[in-house]
């Protein structure tokens, strides 16, 4: 059974990422309120908007972050407008991941696992993973850290792929790579290069981990224009058309935010298209941030 929606004519599955209550202050009250009713028209609004699976987190320090996930996955599945589409189980914690597991109608995607820990506690989560039928976000993390060079990111997930196909007959079309977005154009030079790595990397990894899926978190990209969304949404939009180019197929967006390609304003396009790809990165934040030219 096939986690996705990914037919002929997509090649882009939206993750709604509002029934998160670390992302969303609407969300985190309804849910702190236990107003679960109303948590519910976060998700449907996403679905309106686009979102082609539900991003759901309860990490949250106030809450009993298992109970939560329960509860509102099972609220869910009373929904057959909600339920129609997949779930992503999103938490750091993995006994928050199981309560999910057990919890959730149809096929799962559980995000996320890693090498973070070693193989051994790898290769445990991913096996229970397994039984339950899921599909998995394996994010570029090992025992080192996080993955930040194209070189990182590609060795990470093909070594985690191997194990995955190779030691417990995952099905490589259940797995998820996620090699890291990180912020550009912060004023520190060493994080400069970001984006362009990630996008490099898609093309390694999908050479590399045949049949796989590449996601990310898209909002992450742009934290230091925090405050002018519109500069904010047509660098995602940007980042995804060359990202999508190079092999990402899924991304967890704000999908009613995401604004048409070829309707952004042709100066601020090549502006951040250069931030993009590393190129006067110092100048253009600059005129961006001076200007505010949209």
């Amino acid at each position: 059974m096939e986690p996705f929606i990914f037919r002929d004519n997509i090649n882009f599955v939206n993750i709604g990422e509002r029934t998160n209550v670390t992302g969303s202050s609407i969300f985190k009250k309804l849910i702190l309120s236990d107003n679960y009713e109303k948590a519910l028209n976060v998700a449907k609004e996403q679905i309106d908007n686009g979102a082609q699976i539900i991003d759901v987190n309860m990490d949250e320090g106030m809450l009993d972050s298992e109970k939560a996930m329960e509860t509102f996955l099972r609220f869910i599945s009373a929904d057959p407008n909600i339920s129609k589409v997949p779930i992503m189980i999103d938490s750091s914690k993995w006994s928050v991941l199981k309560e999910g597991l057990k919890n959730i109608q149809g096929k799962p995607i559980v995000n996320s696992i890693s090498l973070k820990e070693g193989e051994d506690e790898f290769i445990k989560h991913a096996e229970i993973v397994k039984e339950f039928g899921a599909a998995v976000i394996v994010m570029a993390f090992d025992e080192k850290g996080q993955a930040e060079t194209i070189e990182r990111k590609v060795n990470i997930c093909k070594r985690a792929y191997d194990i995955l196909v190779n030691k417990i007959n995952f099905n490589p079309k259940d797995i998820i790579f996620d090699p890291n977005i990180f912020a550009v154009a912060t004023g520190i030079e060493e994080h400069n290069p970001f984006a362009l790595n990630y996008i490099e990397a898609c093309k390694e990894i999908k050479l590399k981990c045949p049949g796989a899926h590449i996601s990310g978190g898209v909002s992450n990209l742009s934290f230091s224009f925090r405050g002018n969304n519109a500069v904010r949404e047509a660098m995602h939009s940007i980042f995804l058309y060359h990202a999508i180019n190079a092999g990402m197929d899924m991304g967890i967006v704000n999908a009613g935010q995401i604004v048409v390609y070829d309707k952004i304003d042709k100066q601020l396009s090549n502006l951040i298209t250069d931030i993009i790809f590393n190129k006067d990165v110092r100048r253009n934040r600059k005129i961006i941030r001076i200007f505010s030219i949209i």
